[in-house]
């Protein structure tokens, strides 16, 4: 009998095509009923910690300062709306990766997401895929809102590592049989911890690194363009739940 198997995926750039994180924010704030501008703003910000040399850690922590307050179901409610609209336009999932996954589960083997993203935006594109184990950032959730805190370490580096060792011994599995997919040298820990490591081309470093190690290498896809936000409706307080952005119509922009 061959060994179970576990295959691990960063989503991130691996499996998308975006990053998640910035998309849904967007997406968010628009629900809020906030202009673009204060989306660009909070970009910006996060841009110029990386471009300072803070570690993506510290950024990811900050990200998640956006959240605080939020009522964490309606969140989830806008996280699936999200999703979906980025399903209907297309070119969100890159399709080197999403069949590799799928060439993974036909196999049986278990596949595990390890991302530095969140369950909110996770889940349901863990659900369109297939997939059951999620091994994510965690926000800090007190009465049913965001904190703006984080449960722990971010999902980044070292911890997608940490992560992998842990699955593994949960399902038994030893993690030279297992694979791995990441396309930033930040997963490179991740990568390094299997057996069958496997870059998604764009990052350079990662790109140099798996052609050294002679790993396989797996196409990237181009980004797709931002989903149109159309009419976007927050309530008010005490006026209901936040309501997801509608596609816009013919000829408004």
């Amino acid at each position: 009998m061959s060994p179970r198997r576990l295959a691990f995926f960063d989503v991130d750039g691996t499996l998308t095509t975006g990053t998640t994180l910035f998309r849904f924010l967007r997406y968010y704030l628009a629900a809020q009923g906030q202009r673009p501008d204060v989306y660009e703003q909070c970009r910006q910000r996060l841009k110029a910690m990386t471009a300072v040399g803070v570690p993506r850690e510290a950024t990811n922590r900050a990200y998640f300062t956006n959240f605080r307050g939020a009522d964490s179901t309606a969140v989830s409610d806008l996280g699936r709306a999200w999703f979906e609209r980025e399903l209907s336009q297309g070119g969100f999932l890159n399709p080197s990766a999403v069949d590799a996954l799928n060439r993974h589960r036909s196999r049986g083997d278990t596949v595990v997401f390890v991302s530095g993203s969140f369950p909110a935006v996770l889940r349901p594109i863990a659900e369109h895929l297939g997939v059951t184990d999620v091994w994510a950032t965690a926000p800090e959730i007190a009465d049913g809102r965001y904190t703006g805190e984080l449960l722990g370490t971010p999902m980044i580096g070292a911890a997608k590592a940490d992560a992998a060792r842990l699955a593994a011994s949960v399902h038994g599995v030893s993690l030279a049989d297992c694979s791995a997919y990441g396309d930033h040298l930040s997963d490179l820990p991740l990568l390094n911890a299997v057996g069958a490591p496997v870059a998604v081309a764009g990052d350079p470093r990662l790109d140099q690194h798996a052609r050294l190690h002679r790993w396989t290498v797996l196409p990237g896809a181009p980004e797709s363009p931002e989903i149109p936000l159309g009419e976007c409706a927050a309530a008010r307080d005490g006026e209901g739940p936040v309501r997801p952005c509608q596609p816009a119509r013919e000829g408004v922009a």
